[in-house]
This record gives C-alpha cells, sequence and structure tokens, in this order.
C-alpha cells in the first residue's frame, strides 16, 4: 500500500516547486569565496556538533574536572560532590578562564564577521590566533616534538605555524600531565591522614574497623580548615596564566 500510495503522488512532487540551492559560491572582491546561506547553516550546524569535544580538549575544562575528580577520591566521599556539579563547577570555571580568550576571538572575528567585512573562511582563520596562542602556552615542547614526529612533519619555523592537526592531540596530552601532577600533589596530605588513623587503629587491635570511616571526618575538617575549595579552585585558574 504504501507503494502504492508514493507512486501514486510521485507526478505531483515531480512537479513541485524547485527548492534552495544546495551550494552558491560566490567570489568577493578580495579573490575570496562566500558561501550560501543553506551551506552556511549546514557549516554551523557540523560545527555545532563538534562543539563539545572542542570544549572538553581545547580549552581548561579537561584540567579541572580531572583534578577535582581526584579530589574527591582522595576525600574518600564517594558520590558527594555529584559528577553534575563536578561537571557544572568545571564549566563554569572554564569559562572564567577562557573569557579573555573568548572576548579576543568575538573582536577579531566574530563581530567583523557578523557586520559582513570579514568573509567565513576569513572569520575562521582571525579566530584560531587567540586559541593557539592560549593552547601553545600551556603545551609542553616535548610533547609537541612527539606528535611532529610521529606525523613527520619539518622543523616547525615559529609556534605560530603550527597546524591545529598537531596542536590539539599535544595539548590534550600535556592537560592530562599537569591535571595528574596537580592530583599527585593533592592526594598526598590525604594519604598522610589515612596512614596515620590505619596505624592507630591496628596498633589498638581494631582491624575489623574500617579506616575510611574513621579518617573522612579529619580528612574533611582538614580542608575546611585551610579553605580547600578556595585553594583548589584559585590554584587550577591561575596554573593557566602563570
Amino acid at each position: 500500500m504504501k507503494l502504492l500510495f508514493i507512486l501514486f503522488l510521485f507526478p505531483v512532487i515531480s512537479q513541485a516547486a524547485p527548492g534552495l540551492e544546495v551550494i552558491t559560491v560566490t567570489t568577493t572582491e578580495g579573490g575570496g569565496q562566500s558561501y550560501s546561506l543553506t551551506i552556511q547553516i549546514l557549516l554551523f550546524m557540523t560545527a555545532m556538533s563538534l562543539l563539545p569535544g572542542a570544549l572538553m580538549m581545547m580549552t581548561s575544562f579537561a584540567r579541572i574536572v580531572i583534578v577535582l575528580g581526584i579530589l574527591r577520591q582522595a576525600l574518600g566521599t564517594a558520590q558527594t560532590p555529584s559528577n553534575q556539579i563536578l561537571i557544572g563547577l568545571s564549566l563554569f570555571l572554564t569559562f572564567f578562564i577562557m573569557a579573555p580568550v573568548f572576548d579576543e576571538i568575538n573582536t577579531v572575528a566574530v563581530q567583523p564577521y557578523l557586520n559582513e567585512e570579514l568573509s567565513t573562511t576569513r572569520a575562521f582563520e582571525k579566530a584560531q590566533v587567540p586559541l593557539r596562542e592560549f593552547m601553545l602556552a600551556q603545551t609542553r615542547d616535548n610533547d609537541l616534538k612527539l606528535f611532529a614526529d610521529i606525523a613527520g612533519y619539518e622543523e616547525i619555523e615559529s609556534p605560530e605555524q603550527t597546524p591545529f592537526s598537531l596542536l590539539m592531540p599535544a595539548f590534550a596530552t600535556s592537560e592530562l600531565k599537569t591535571a595528574f601532577q596537580i592530583g599527585f600533589l593533592l592526594f598526598i596530605p590525604f594519604l598522610i591522614i589515612d596512614l596515620v588513623v590505619a596505624s592507630v587503629l591496628m596498633s589498638m587491635g581494631m582491624m575489623m574497623l574500617s579506616p575510611l570511616i574513621i579518617s573522612l571526618p579529619f580528612k574533611i575538617m582538614l580542608f575546611v580548615l585551610v579553605d580547600g575549595w578556595a585553594l583548589v579552585l584559585g590554584t587550577l585558574a591561575s596554573s593557566f596564566y602563570t
């Protein structure tokens, strides 16, 4: 029945008015190319689907969320704070840290593009510059060299000429290293408390009592007394611009 219905409507569909052109390429005065509104919307929707991955791996988000996850593990508070709270806190702190970069991108690329002063391609190139500078400042030279050797790149003349295909994995690797280094330093004082409590309980013959139950209040008290959240978040924020 469906096939008969489609065959019945085929003459009507074939006589319908043609839709919008999918791609219209126009040459600009400067020699560049501009695309039709249809293809611009398609490219925008494609970019939006890649936005979560870019937010996680091309900003400060990865370092922050990993450090906060290790901190929760060191405290031994199980699911407190919850994953939603940690992700939300990491997201807002990321916006705070990346605000200068986003403001510069808006000034040099987004606003000129909206005012029709730049083409799409030129605006995209302008937007890469502030983000590239931020990522290069956080990336270790040996990580860049590692991926450059893997990809077979020759010696790069200047950091500004580093391709994004090389910079993105190097930046992600550097962020993972830095996050675990910070997490290790955060873990040490809480580990010492666990060791002391476990030794005391063992010396008292209370081996059936879990040391985590006794050490948890002491770790929370230590973290509150030293204003731990302010120290951790402030150190994370300042670590990107030192």
